[in-house]
């Protein structure tokens, strides 16, 4: 059974150069207590602060809060990228994530080489590896560019490559920055359905996102994340009336306008 357990979980970073920041980026920081002086002039944020959650089999979440709450740090930090300064993380399953296309992906290699080269990471058998193959290409509509390498890739398209075949392999457990829904209105149309249709088979997804209609779509719990502590834990119901001062009825009839 999947799981996520987050305890007494801090990160802090150095700020580097920080006579070139902004005035009214230090302003923030020290005002909202993130800024911590460590001595010999070395300068440390705190980016998360003390976070305790718990995500288990079913759990759909919504990850909210503004920018420079802490949301894509604490999605990179479950993912591994990041080592928690204080604190545990433990995860159990198998986990994919859509934070960076760039992630996992060898720009030596071709589109089709790195689909074959991941599925065979997870554990795939060569059936299995043709029909994930054949369904990213068919997702990704990247057609002959499929045999180039990556590097020769926009950006755009390695999104949707980035994002067909971490999809197509079934993760239980997808973490996912909203920004992997930007793009032309084709894409993030398919993108929604084909994650719509991995909600329902999915057993963990969380999901960072501004956008009250993903989380009314998609989540059964939201996680607001305020200058590094986590803020409120509930229910979508509970938590976007306190985080946008409007009533649940009034965000759902926005929604469907």
């Amino acid at each position: 059974m999947p799981t996520i357990e987050v305890e007494n979980l801090s990160i802090t970073f150095p700020l580097y150069h920080e006579n070139t920041r902004s005035l009214r980026k230090m302003t923030h920081l020290f005002v909202s207590g993130r800024l911590k002086n460590e001595g010999h002039n070395k300068i440390l944020v705190q980016s998360l602060r003390n976070i305790n959650f718990k995500v288990n089999e079913g759990d759909r979440i919504g990850l909210i809060g503004s920018n420079g709450a802490g949301k894509t740090t604490l999605l990179r930090t479950i993912a591994g990228i990041y080592e928690p300064v204080v604190g545990h993380i433990r995860v159990v399953g198998r986990m994919s994530t859509l934070l960076d296309p760039s992630v996992g992906m060898n720009y030596e290699l071709t589109g089709r080489e790195n689909i074959r080269l991941k599925c065979t990471i997870n554990g795939y058998k060569s059936n299995k590896i043709e029909e994930i193959e054949e369904n990213v290409a068919e997702f990704s509509e990247l057609g002959p560019y499929l045999d180039l390498p990556i590097k020769t890739y926009s950006s755009g398209m390695q999104l949707r490559l980035s994002f067909g075949l971490t999809t197509a392999i079934s993760p239980q457990i997808l973490m996912m920055d909203e920004w992997f829904l930007t793009g032309d209105a084709a894409f993030i149309i398919k993108a929604g359905n084909r994650i719509e249709e991995m909600v329902k088979t999915s057993q963990i997804l969380i999901v960072s996102t501004h956008s009250p209609e993903v989380i009314a779509k998609w989540c059964n719990r939201v996680l607001w994340l305020d200058q590094g502590f986590l803020k409120m834990d509930g229910t979508p119901e509970a938590v976007l009336p306190l985080y946008l001062n409007k009533p649940y009825d009034e965000i759902t009839k926005l929604i469907k306008n």
